[in-house]
């Protein structure tokens, strides 16, 4: 084998097709090319053009080989295997001890910074933050606001630690063991956003889920209870004393939801409820805000 550091384009994209002949994408063999072994998907484009080039790999392909290999035998998630995740403009750690944050997530942060752009919070909460990406992400964008991060997993909040320090060092955002509201019990009434991907699954639908998933991702971050939406509940029926008059609810929810979160967030008094489309136009998520003049 080919030493990593001295690997011509030849090698590496004859190597790519005996892989991708093994099975799985060439949009996943690629980003594993990526975050293991240092060559931008941009860089191997120009391989292609040019694969006399000799490149530098931080892995050997042997190691990429046996990464590859996990991923299609055991279907032992990209991200868990190299322990990275691109995210927005982040490169977050990931592990079994939070979901994997999804694309689709990102416009919840979007979302976020879109509404509050004309006033930013003082006070802000993320809800169940798992690797911590939403919450990291709100913390650089507003690094004068007091933020608060919140799970019910020791081993989550510790990977969310993890990635405060690797991508926001100089945050201004505690973190909290507790479900929900009730860690954040002394702010409550202050709180000028909070933002929630809960648990949304029915129990039915993940046993149904990619073994990908499945099997790899934690249960406690996936399932919503019977009919999914449990954590929603138990977000949206503490809003009202915990949010700052006037201040803004954000939920990510399951993509058959949308009418049951609007009738739940109208039913706890909320105002200006609506619903927003994730990058496929389905309706995935939920805005709604607690009215200026509630006491």
């Amino acid at each position: 084998m080919t030493d990593c550091s001295t690997l011509t384009g030849t090698e590496l994209l004859q190597w790519r097709r005996r892989q991708l002949a093994r099975g799985g994408t060439a949009a996943d063999l690629d980003w594993l090319i990526d975050l293991a072994g240092g060559i931008p998907w941009a860089s191997l484009q120009r391989l292609l053009l040019d694969p006399s080039r000799t490149i530098a790999m931080v892995q050997s392909l042997d190691v990429l080989t046996q990464l590859w290999q996990r991923h299609l035998q055991e279907n032992v998630p990209l991200q868990h295997l190299v322990g990275l995740c691109p995210w927005r403009d982040l490169l977050l750690e990931s592990s079994p001890a939070a979901l994997i944050p999804r694309q689709e997530t990102e416009l919840l942060v979007d979302l976020a910074l879109s509404h509050l752009k004309a006033a930013p919070p003082g006070r802000w909460a993320d809800l169940g933050t798992g690797s911590g990406a939403i919450a990291v992400s709100l913390a650089l964008a507003w690094p004068t606001a007091l933020g608060h991060a919140v799970d019910l997993s020791c081993d989550a909040l510790r990977l969310a630690a993890r990635n405060f320090k690797r991508c926001a060092p100089n945050h201004n955002c505690s973190l909290h063991l507790g479900s929900w509201w009730i860690p954040l019990k002394r702010w409550w009434g202050t709180l000028d956003l909070v933002i929630s991907n809960p648990p949304y699954i029915p129990i039915s639908v993940v046993q149904g889920l990619e073994t990908v998933v499945r099997d790899h991702e934690p249960h406690l971050a996936l399932s919503g209870g019977d009919d999914g939406l449990d954590a929603i509940r138990a977000v949206v029926d503490g809003a009202p004393k915990g949010l700052a008059p006037g201040g803004w609810l954000l939920l990510e929810h399951h993509h058959d939801q949308s009418a049951q979160v609007m009738q739940l967030l109208r039913a706890a008094g909320l105002v200006e409820v609506r619903a927003a489309a994730d990058l496929e136009g389905t309706l995935r998520f939920a805005l709604a805000r607690k009215p200026a003049a509630s006491s």
